[in-house]
């Protein structure tokens, strides 16, 4: 029986436009009033993660910042947070400064930035000195990113150097030569025990539910600790090959309602 569905927004959910479709927040709305939990894990910070659940007629609960936090955005109550080495911050920041990219760091409810690029409300443009909001602050997840692929990719062994995190999520290009280099090529950084299983399994112990009742989908590199934590494991026909070498399932693509295709075939 299932009792928990964790569902990755970006590339899953979403079609490649990054829209919700009206079959998507039907099948969602209905999974959600005959009693199912659909809990959105995202890479995404926090207030944006909430935005889509709602839009979509998901849980109240959210996983956001790559299973750096679970929140509960009803009782608007942190459930759960890990927060990232603030040396390693530091380290990353100077990377970032030294090529001239963007630097995100997931704090609270939104994106504190160096510059700011989305004008939703989602990001904060960082006024004070850096090192001072580092130390005063509690940070889940840093992103390195920039429209130039070189760039981005140029620093991927010194972000690797940074003791205490790792990468938990890159774009596909970086890992996939027949991925197209354009959009934001990003890295998204962690501490080295923060990521979507682990999140899953404080989610299980808080609300008492076992694992093997729950369903996990999604379709990148960051997904795959999910996928070995779930009961039961979805990839998008669009994954990355190596997260559909871990899968249980396949499904459609995220332009063709996989996600709801799925949920329907089990509800």
């Amino acid at each position: 029986m299932c009792k928990a569905i964790f569902v990755d927004i970006d590339g899953t959910l979403r079609n490649s436009k990054r829209e919700l479709s009206s079959k998507t927040i039907k099948t969602v709305r209905r999974a959600s009033k005959e009693g199912n939990l659909i809990v959105l894990c995202s890479g995404r910070p926090r207030k944006y993660t909430e935005i889509i659940s709602k839009q979509c007629c998901a849980s109240k609960y959210i996983i956001t910042s790559g299973g750096g936090n679970i929140y509960d955005y009803n009782s608007k109550k942190t459930l759960y947070k890990n927060i990232m080495d603030k040396q390693a911050c530091k380290e990353l920041y100077n990377i970032a400064k030294r090529v001239d990219a963007r630097f995100m760091m997931d704090v609270g409810a939104c994106r504190v930035v160096n510059r700011v690029e989305h004008f939703d409300g989602s990001e904060i443009e960082l006024k004070t000195d850096i090192y001072d909001f580092i130390d005063n602050n509690d940070i889940m997840q840093c992103t390195i990113a920039d429209k130039d692929f070189e760039k981005i990719k140029s620093i991927g062994d010194e972000i690797k150097a940074v003791k205490n995190v790792e990468i938990k999520n890159q774009h596909k290009s970086l890992t996939n030569k027949n991925y197209p280099k354009n959009g934001t090529i990003y890295y998204d950084i962690a501490n080295i025990e923060s990521d979507k299983g682990n999140a899953i399994k404080e989610f299980c112990k808080i609300n008492k539910i076992d694992i093997k009742d729950t369903i996990a989908i999604g379709d990148g590199l960051n997904d795959i600790d999910m996928f070995k934590t779930a009961g039961y494991s979805v990839a998008m026909e669009n994954a990355h090959p190596n997260l559909k070498k871990v899968a249980n399932e396949i499904t459609d693509t995220n332009d063709n309602d996989g996600v709801a295709n799925f949920i329907e075939k089990i509800l």
